[in-house]
């Protein structure tokens, strides 16, 4: 599926209204080559170390076309409801967590980046969009985005082809993880063969594992 970034967003640490706390949310268009290297887009920040950013968490992406839902269920935030508003790096029209998987490599200007795991909504986006269930919303519709993991630095600019170059998991879309990990009972067989799949952050992996290995000590009765 051709396509391109339409735009790439950068930015420093902000107060996150209304109890301050710091975010890398609010984000600025780059109109030019940003360079981007295992630890994200050089003059990027994120707030909370521990659950965003680093190498599994390098890059955020999300679709474009998940705006117009969410300004329809929360309409008195419609006027922020645009491209960058969630805190994305890259944002392009045409892949959505059902087209891209688990692993997925991408030439995207001079870098190759590989999709590691999707991005968990966190509370911040109700204070961000000053909506409550906002966060929650956005699991449940699983319009959530995804991370990448940069296997080539390189730069990235607007407008840069955004080319699918490997796909060692064509059976495990971003959106099929999702759905998978929000289910009560899921089967451990499931979980297992998720876990093991190339490309995906280690810490899912593990997780994914200890759920399994849960779930087949731990039985159903009837």
């Amino acid at each position: 599926m051709p396509s391109h970034i339409d735009h790439l967003f950068i930015g420093a640490l902000r107060p996150l209204p209304p109890e301050g706390q710091m975010t890398g949310m609010y984000k600025h268009p780059a109109r030019g080559p940003v360079a981007v290297g295992p630890e994200g887009f050089a003059g990027d920040y994120q707030g909370d170390r521990r659950v965003h950013g680093g190498a599994e968490k390098a890059v955020h992406h999300y679709p474009a076309e998940h705006y117009p839902r969410l300004a329809q269920r929360f309409p008195h935030s419609a006027a922020i409801l645009k491209p960058g508003t969630l805190g994305e790096n890259l944002s392009t029209r045409g892949w959505t967590e059902e087209t891209v998987c688990i692993g997925d490599l991408f030439r995207v200007g001079t870098a190759l980046l590989q999709l590691s795991q999707p991005r968990s909504p966190c509370w911040k986006i109700d204070h961000r969009l000053d909506a409550e269930g906002a966060s929650l919303f956005v699991a449940h519709e699983g319009i959530i985005g995804w991370y990448y993991r940069v296997r080539e630095a390189g730069t990235i600019a607007p407008g840069d082809a955004f080319e699918l170059v490997e796909r060692p998991n064509p059976d495990l879309s971003v959106a099929a993880y999702w759905r998978a990990t929000l289910e009560h009972r899921p089967d451990p067989a499931q979980l297992r063969a998720m876990a093991a799949a190339a490309g995906l952050a280690p810490d899912k992996a593990q997780r994914l594992a200890e759920r399994a290995a849960w779930l087949e000590n731990n039985p159903t009765t009837t």
